[in-house]
């Protein structure tokens, strides 16, 4: 796929990965329309894209069903309809272990990752049937498929959006609309401090600490090329690359090794 005139549609557009994939997709001569919860944000990725009218700006929470419903009207209004859905938008949790997490940061984490995807993808599912060529991209984590403790919560709703995923992918075989599921490892961004959640220092081996967080401006450089060859599959950092492989093949060894990193940020 090639995005030159496309629409395309990314959701946490006003920071981290979300801001990098919309000012790439600008770069590669897409018109953008950005997502985020916070205005102030999109008005940086305004400010940075420097694109005129080829970039609209929409402040919407996607756990409100309705406002994610009038999304794909309102994107048409502006740009046209949408050829491309990236879907970013996500939080952690707290890190601590599920028995001291509270019912209220458990709503918060379901809301936003879970029910915030299914609201993006049934309001822009229509649209993309009908367009000639069309992808939705959700992006899930490493922590979809490889357990972290003081992220079990976060980890279970990431494993639905990549089943999720998945299973439209299967349903959408036959039509014009490709899907893909983003999975991200380590990524240099703030997204402990954008979920409100402080995040504690981790200690751990020096054979997990030995991956680099990949930057910002990668992870959306892979994510873009993974949607254009129509990836399935799209890791994101050669630790996601490598835990996948390692927790196909040794499942055991790779939670250990994970416990071993998360150990000294869960105080035990």
């Amino acid at each position: 796929m090639e995005y030159r005139n496309k629409v395309v549609v990314v959701t946490g557009a006003g920071a981290g990965i979300g801001q990098q994939v919309a000012l790439q997709a600008l770069g590669r001569g897409a018109r953008v329309a950005a997502v985020d919860l916070r205005q102030e944000g999109l008005d940086e990725t305004a400010a940075r894209g420097n694109a005129g009218d080829r970039l609209a700006t929409f402040a919407v929470d996607v756990t409100d069903r309705e406002a994610v419903e009038a999304l794909p009207g309102k994107v048409e209004a502006a740009l046209g309809p949408a050829d491309v859905v990236i879907h970013c938008a996500g939080i952690i949790q707290p890190f601590v272990k599920l028995a001291d997490l509270d019912y209220p940061a458990i709503e918060r984490v379901v809301n936003v990752n879970l029910w915030g995807t299914i609201y993006v993808a049934k309001a822009f599912l229509p649209v993309l049937l009908g367009r000639p060529e069309a992808h939705i991209a959700l992006v899930s984590s490493m922590g979809g498929f490889v357990p972290f403790p003081g992220q079990t919560i976060y980890g279970a709703t990431k494993a639905g959006v990549k089943l999720m995923a998945e299973g439209l992918y299967a349903e959408l075989l036959e039509t014009g609309v490709g899907v893909s599921v983003v999975m991200p490892g380590a990524v240099a961004t703030n997204i402990s401090a954008n979920s409100g959640v402080d995040a504690p220092v981790a200690g751990g081996d020096a054979e997990a600490a030995s991956y680099r967080a990949t930057s910002p401006e990668d992870a959306g450089r892979i994510i873009l090329d993974g949607i254009a060859d129509g990836d399935l599959h799209v890791f994101v950092g050669r630790d996601a690359r490598t835990m996948n492989i390692l927790n196909r093949l040794a499942p055991r060894r790779s939670t250990n090794l994970i416990y071993r990193q998360m150990k000294g940020m869960l105080g035990d």
